[in-house]
Protein backbone atom coordinates (compact mmCIF):
# COMPACT_ATOMS: atom_id res chain seq x y z
CA UNK A 1 0.00 0.00 0.00
CA UNK A 2 1.22 3.65 -0.58
CA UNK A 3 2.19 5.82 1.40
CA UNK A 4 0.11 9.25 1.67
CA UNK A 5 2.18 12.33 1.51
CA UNK A 6 1.80 15.74 2.38
CA UNK A 7 3.43 19.04 1.55
CA UNK A 8 3.30 21.38 3.97
CA UNK A 9 4.67 24.98 3.26
CA UNK A 10 5.16 27.82 5.81
CA UNK A 11 3.86 31.04 4.78
CA UNK A 12 4.12 34.33 6.76
CA UNK A 13 3.84 37.64 4.48
CA UNK A 14 5.54 36.03 1.90
CA UNK A 15 3.39 36.56 -1.38
CA UNK A 16 6.59 37.19 -3.63
CA UNK A 17 8.30 33.75 -2.56
CA UNK A 18 4.56 32.25 -3.27
CA UNK A 19 4.37 33.60 -6.86
CA UNK A 20 7.93 32.70 -7.64
CA UNK A 21 7.84 28.83 -6.24
CA UNK A 22 4.22 27.84 -5.28
CA UNK A 23 3.10 26.98 -9.47
CA UNK A 24 6.93 24.74 -9.59
CA UNK A 25 5.88 22.77 -6.68
CA UNK A 26 2.48 22.42 -7.34
CA UNK A 27 3.49 21.12 -10.70
CA UNK A 28 5.53 18.67 -9.93
CA UNK A 29 3.68 17.10 -6.88
CA UNK A 30 -0.06 16.94 -8.73
CA UNK A 31 -1.31 12.93 -8.59
CA UNK A 32 1.26 12.58 -5.50
CA UNK A 33 0.78 14.70 -2.59
CA UNK A 34 -1.70 16.93 -0.90
CA UNK A 35 -0.07 20.89 -0.97
CA UNK A 36 -1.09 22.69 2.22
CA UNK A 37 0.50 26.34 3.48
CA UNK A 38 0.17 26.73 6.46
CA UNK A 39 -0.15 30.52 6.41
CA UNK A 40 1.10 32.78 10.60
CA UNK A 41 -1.39 35.43 10.16
CA UNK A 42 -0.20 36.87 7.59
CA UNK A 43 -1.10 40.74 6.82
CA UNK A 44 -0.42 40.59 2.74
CA UNK A 45 -2.66 38.86 0.57
CA UNK A 46 -1.04 35.69 0.59
CA UNK A 47 -4.02 33.48 1.27
CA UNK A 48 -6.32 35.99 -1.01
CA UNK A 49 -3.44 34.89 -3.92
CA UNK A 50 -3.08 30.98 -3.23
CA UNK A 51 -7.32 31.17 -3.24
CA UNK A 52 -7.47 32.72 -6.07
CA UNK A 53 -4.92 31.62 -8.23
CA UNK A 54 -4.50 27.77 -6.31
CA UNK A 55 -7.59 26.34 -5.21
CA UNK A 56 -6.18 22.96 -5.40
CA UNK A 57 -4.04 24.43 -2.27
CA UNK A 58 -5.33 23.61 1.45
CA UNK A 59 -4.68 26.73 3.29
CA UNK A 60 -4.50 26.17 6.95
CA UNK A 61 -4.79 29.42 9.02
CA UNK A 62 -3.25 30.07 12.03
CA UNK A 63 -4.15 33.22 14.21
CA UNK A 64 -0.73 34.31 15.30
CA UNK A 65 2.28 33.79 13.75
CA UNK A 66 4.16 31.60 15.74
CA UNK A 67 7.10 31.38 13.89
CA UNK A 68 8.95 28.17 12.05
CA UNK A 69 8.32 25.61 15.24
CA UNK A 70 4.52 27.05 16.34
CA UNK A 71 3.51 27.02 12.61
CA UNK A 72 4.06 23.75 11.70
CA UNK A 73 3.16 22.33 15.17
CA UNK A 74 -0.02 24.55 14.37
CA UNK A 75 -0.02 22.90 10.46
CA UNK A 76 0.60 18.97 11.69
CA UNK A 77 -2.10 18.76 14.30
CA UNK A 78 -4.23 18.97 11.27
CA UNK A 79 -2.84 16.76 9.13
CA UNK A 80 -3.57 13.15 8.35
CA UNK A 81 -1.14 12.10 5.62
CA UNK A 82 1.68 9.67 7.09
CA UNK A 83 4.30 11.57 6.00
CA UNK A 84 4.33 15.16 5.38
CA UNK A 85 7.34 17.28 3.62
CA UNK A 86 8.44 20.33 5.55
CA UNK A 87 9.07 22.27 2.62
CA UNK A 88 10.50 26.40 2.87
CA UNK A 89 8.64 28.86 0.77
CA UNK A 90 11.50 29.91 -1.07
CA UNK A 91 12.58 26.45 -2.13
CA UNK A 92 12.34 25.49 -5.69
CA UNK A 93 11.75 21.71 -6.57
CA UNK A 94 12.35 19.20 -9.58
CA UNK A 95 10.84 16.59 -11.69
CA UNK A 96 10.18 13.73 -9.48
CA UNK A 97 11.20 15.11 -6.40
CA UNK A 98 9.02 12.99 -4.01
CA UNK A 99 9.39 9.28 -5.74
CA UNK A 100 12.94 9.15 -4.16
CA UNK A 101 11.26 10.31 -0.48
CA UNK A 102 8.59 7.99 -1.16
CA UNK A 103 10.46 5.22 -1.55
CA UNK A 104 12.43 5.22 1.32
CA UNK A 105 9.97 5.69 3.64
CA UNK A 106 8.41 2.71 2.15
CA UNK A 107 11.46 0.25 2.26
CA UNK A 108 12.99 2.00 6.26
CA UNK A 109 10.15 1.31 8.62
CA UNK A 110 12.54 2.67 11.11
CA UNK A 111 13.48 5.87 8.73
CA UNK A 112 11.89 9.11 10.30
CA UNK A 113 13.04 12.00 8.91
CA UNK A 114 14.85 12.89 5.26
CA UNK A 115 16.42 15.51 3.47
CA UNK A 116 17.12 15.60 -0.02
CA UNK A 117 19.91 17.12 -2.07
CA UNK A 118 20.04 20.93 -1.43
CA UNK A 119 21.41 23.22 -3.86
CA UNK A 120 21.48 26.92 -3.83
CA UNK A 121 18.59 28.53 -6.08
CA UNK A 122 20.77 31.25 -7.37
CA UNK A 123 23.86 28.97 -8.16
CA UNK A 124 22.74 26.03 -9.01
CA UNK A 125 25.77 23.80 -9.32
CA UNK A 126 26.85 24.96 -5.93
CA UNK A 127 25.32 23.23 -2.24
CA UNK A 128 22.98 25.40 -0.14
CA UNK A 129 24.01 26.80 3.44
CA UNK A 130 20.69 25.46 5.13
CA UNK A 131 21.68 21.50 4.61
CA UNK A 132 23.58 20.95 1.88
CA UNK A 133 24.39 16.65 1.71
CA UNK A 134 22.80 16.30 4.86
CA UNK A 135 23.70 17.13 8.48
CA UNK A 136 26.25 16.75 11.31
CA UNK A 137 27.49 17.98 14.44
CA UNK A 138 31.05 18.46 15.84
CA UNK A 139 31.73 16.96 19.43
CA UNK A 140 31.23 20.09 21.05
CA UNK A 141 27.75 20.67 18.97
CA UNK A 142 28.17 22.79 15.97
CA UNK A 143 26.61 21.71 13.15
CA UNK A 144 27.80 21.33 9.50
CA UNK A 145 26.87 19.45 6.31
CA UNK A 146 28.39 17.45 3.49
CA UNK A 147 28.72 20.29 1.23
CA UNK A 148 28.69 23.03 3.66
CA UNK A 149 31.08 23.97 6.54
CA UNK A 150 30.70 27.53 8.57
CA UNK A 151 30.43 29.60 5.62
CA UNK A 152 32.29 27.68 2.91
CA UNK A 153 30.03 26.08 0.50
CA UNK A 154 31.44 23.50 -2.29
CA UNK A 155 30.08 23.02 -5.72
CA UNK A 156 28.36 19.90 -6.40
CA UNK A 157 30.37 17.47 -8.68
CA UNK A 158 28.70 14.35 -7.34
CA UNK A 159 30.95 13.94 -4.45
CA UNK A 160 28.11 13.31 -2.31
CA UNK A 161 26.05 10.99 -4.45
CA UNK A 162 25.94 8.08 -1.86
CA UNK A 163 22.50 7.72 0.48
CA UNK A 164 23.91 8.01 3.75
CA UNK A 165 22.54 8.05 7.30
CA UNK A 166 23.34 11.82 9.21
CA UNK A 167 22.55 13.53 12.58
CA UNK A 168 20.10 15.93 11.08
CA UNK A 169 17.68 16.75 8.03
CA UNK A 170 17.38 20.79 7.04
CA UNK A 171 14.23 22.13 8.33
CA UNK A 172 14.60 23.80 4.44
CA UNK A 173 12.81 20.72 3.04
CA UNK A 174 12.44 18.05 5.79
CA UNK A 175 10.39 14.87 5.06
CA UNK A 176 8.89 13.13 8.05
CA UNK A 177 7.01 10.72 9.33
CA UNK A 178 3.78 12.22 10.64
CA UNK A 179 3.35 9.36 13.67
CA UNK A 180 6.95 9.75 14.97
CA UNK A 181 6.90 13.78 15.13
CA UNK A 182 3.53 13.41 16.77
CA UNK A 183 5.62 11.07 19.77
CA UNK A 184 8.33 13.10 20.24
CA UNK A 185 6.48 16.17 20.79
CA UNK A 186 6.80 18.11 17.56
CA UNK A 187 9.16 21.10 17.21
CA UNK A 188 9.89 22.97 20.36
CA UNK A 189 8.55 26.69 20.51
CA UNK A 190 11.25 27.86 22.62
CA UNK A 191 13.48 27.99 19.66
CA UNK A 192 10.95 29.63 17.67
CA UNK A 193 13.34 29.39 14.49
CA UNK A 194 16.05 27.77 13.46
CA UNK A 195 18.29 24.98 15.43
CA UNK A 196 14.86 23.53 15.40
CA UNK A 197 15.17 20.93 13.07
CA UNK A 198 18.02 19.75 14.81
CA UNK A 199 16.36 19.35 18.12
CA UNK A 200 14.13 17.29 16.12
CA UNK A 201 16.08 15.17 14.55
CA UNK A 202 18.07 14.69 17.59
CA UNK A 203 15.01 13.57 19.71
CA UNK A 204 14.40 11.18 16.87
CA UNK A 205 17.75 9.75 17.47
CA UNK A 206 16.93 9.14 20.93
CA UNK A 207 14.01 7.51 20.37
CA UNK A 208 16.06 5.21 17.83
CA UNK A 209 15.02 6.59 14.41
CA UNK A 210 16.93 7.06 11.70
CA UNK A 211 17.68 10.50 9.64
CA UNK A 212 18.58 9.66 6.16
CA UNK A 213 20.56 11.59 3.29
CA UNK A 214 18.86 11.25 0.17
CA UNK A 215 20.82 12.34 -2.86
CA UNK A 216 18.46 10.86 -6.20
CA UNK A 217 15.63 13.87 -5.05
CA UNK A 218 17.11 17.39 -5.58
CA UNK A 219 15.74 20.93 -4.58
CA UNK A 220 16.86 24.50 -5.18
CA UNK A 221 16.68 26.44 -1.86
CA UNK A 222 17.12 30.21 -2.43
CA UNK A 223 18.03 30.57 1.69
CA UNK A 224 17.99 33.83 3.89
CA UNK A 225 13.98 34.40 2.70
CA UNK A 226 13.00 34.92 6.24
CA UNK A 227 16.38 36.38 7.75
CA UNK A 228 19.71 36.78 5.70
CA UNK A 229 22.89 35.54 7.02
CA UNK A 230 23.84 39.34 7.54
CA UNK A 231 20.85 40.13 9.62
CA UNK A 232 22.00 40.06 13.55
CA UNK A 233 18.50 38.70 14.46
CA UNK A 234 19.79 35.44 12.74
CA UNK A 235 23.54 35.89 14.82
CA UNK A 236 21.11 35.97 17.78
CA UNK A 237 18.52 32.86 17.19
CA UNK A 238 21.79 30.92 15.73
CA UNK A 239 24.38 31.36 18.79
CA UNK A 240 21.20 30.96 21.34
CA UNK A 241 19.34 28.17 19.99
CA UNK A 242 22.81 26.36 20.08
CA UNK A 243 23.04 26.15 23.39
CA UNK A 244 19.14 25.83 23.54
CA UNK A 245 19.82 22.18 21.68
CA UNK A 246 22.66 21.24 23.62
CA UNK A 247 21.55 21.97 27.12
CA UNK A 248 18.30 20.04 25.99
CA UNK A 249 19.53 16.71 24.37
CA UNK A 250 23.42 16.17 25.98
CA UNK A 251 23.78 13.05 28.32
CA UNK A 252 24.90 14.91 31.69
CA UNK A 253 28.08 13.90 32.02
CA UNK A 254 29.34 15.60 28.81
CA UNK A 255 26.78 18.79 29.56
CA UNK A 256 28.62 20.62 31.85
CA UNK A 257 32.03 20.79 30.10
CA UNK A 258 30.21 21.55 26.69
CA UNK A 259 28.04 24.06 27.46
CA UNK A 260 30.68 26.22 29.46
CA UNK A 261 33.63 25.55 26.10
CA UNK A 262 30.48 26.99 24.15
CA UNK A 263 30.35 29.95 25.78
CA UNK A 264 34.04 30.55 25.56
CA UNK A 265 33.72 29.79 21.99
CA UNK A 266 30.75 32.12 21.84
CA UNK A 267 32.50 34.92 23.23
CA UNK A 268 35.78 34.70 20.88
CA UNK A 269 33.32 34.37 17.97
CA UNK A 270 31.91 37.89 19.32
CA UNK A 271 35.07 39.39 19.84
CA UNK A 272 36.09 38.63 16.00
CA UNK A 273 32.78 40.58 15.26
CA UNK A 274 33.64 43.47 16.61
CA UNK A 275 37.02 43.06 14.96
CA UNK A 276 35.49 43.02 11.59
CA UNK A 277 33.33 45.66 12.17
CA UNK A 278 29.60 44.15 13.04
CA UNK A 279 29.27 45.42 16.74
CA UNK A 280 25.07 44.47 15.77
CA UNK A 281 26.28 40.44 15.96
CA UNK A 282 28.36 41.12 18.51
CA UNK A 283 25.94 42.25 20.56
CA UNK A 284 23.86 39.60 19.13
CA UNK A 285 25.96 36.63 20.64
CA UNK A 286 25.97 38.81 24.26
CA UNK A 287 21.88 38.91 23.94
CA UNK A 288 21.93 35.20 22.52
CA UNK A 289 24.07 34.29 25.99
CA UNK A 290 21.73 36.42 28.29
CA UNK A 291 18.61 34.83 26.76
CA UNK A 292 20.21 31.45 27.34
CA UNK A 293 20.47 32.51 31.29
CA UNK A 294 16.97 33.83 30.86
CA UNK A 295 15.22 30.28 29.99
CA UNK A 296 17.19 28.09 32.06
CA UNK A 297 14.36 27.11 33.88
CA UNK A 298 12.24 26.39 31.15
CA UNK A 299 15.11 24.59 29.67
CA UNK A 300 15.77 22.20 32.76
CA UNK A 301 12.04 21.37 32.85
CA UNK A 302 12.41 20.35 28.96
CA UNK A 303 15.53 18.09 29.95
CA UNK A 304 13.15 16.73 32.70
CA UNK A 305 10.62 16.27 30.09
CA UNK A 306 12.74 14.28 27.81
CA UNK A 307 13.90 12.13 30.54
CA UNK A 308 11.19 9.11 29.38
CA UNK A 309 14.13 9.13 26.18
CA UNK A 310 17.92 7.64 26.16
CA UNK A 311 20.87 9.90 26.10
CA UNK A 312 23.00 8.01 24.08
CA UNK A 313 26.20 10.13 22.83
CA UNK A 314 27.79 10.07 20.61
CA UNK A 315 24.88 9.35 17.87
CA UNK A 316 24.89 8.86 14.59
CA UNK A 317 26.17 11.02 12.21
CA UNK A 318 28.56 12.81 14.99
CA UNK A 319 32.35 13.86 14.23
CA UNK A 320 34.45 13.42 17.17
CA UNK A 321 36.71 16.38 16.81
CA UNK A 322 36.49 19.60 17.19
CA UNK A 323 35.20 21.39 13.76
CA UNK A 324 36.35 25.06 15.26
CA UNK A 325 40.05 23.40 15.12
CA UNK A 326 39.62 21.77 12.15
CA UNK A 327 38.61 24.36 10.01
CA UNK A 328 40.19 27.55 11.13
CA UNK A 329 43.54 26.08 12.36
CA UNK A 330 44.51 22.99 10.01
CA UNK A 331 42.63 24.54 7.36
CA UNK A 332 40.29 21.67 6.40
CA UNK A 333 37.45 23.79 4.64
CA UNK A 334 35.34 20.57 2.79
CA UNK A 335 33.61 17.51 4.43
CA UNK A 336 36.06 15.18 2.70
CA UNK A 337 39.20 17.39 4.06
CA UNK A 338 38.37 16.22 7.75
CA UNK A 339 39.06 12.79 9.11
CA UNK A 340 36.22 9.69 7.76
CA UNK A 341 38.13 7.69 11.04
CA UNK A 342 35.99 9.33 13.47
CA UNK A 343 32.80 9.80 12.16
CA UNK A 344 29.72 7.89 13.71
Amino acid sequence: MSLSIGVAILNWNGINWLKAFLGNVVENSKDQATVYVIDNASTDDSVQYIEDTFPQVKVLKNELNSGYTGGYNFGMNLLKEEIVILLNSDVEVTPNWLEPIVHEFTVNSNLDALQPRILNQRSKTQFEYAGAAGGFLDSWGYPFCRGRIFQFLEEDNRQYNDKCSVFWASGACLAVRRSAYAQIGGLDPLFFAHFEEIDLCWRIQRRGGEILYCPDSTVYHVGGGTLSNLNPKKTFYNFRNNLFVLFKNLPRKRLLIAIFLRLVLDGLAGALFLFQGKPKHTLAVLRAHISFYRHFNQLLERRRQLKYLPTPWPLKGVYKKSLVLDFFIRGKKKFEDLDQSKFV
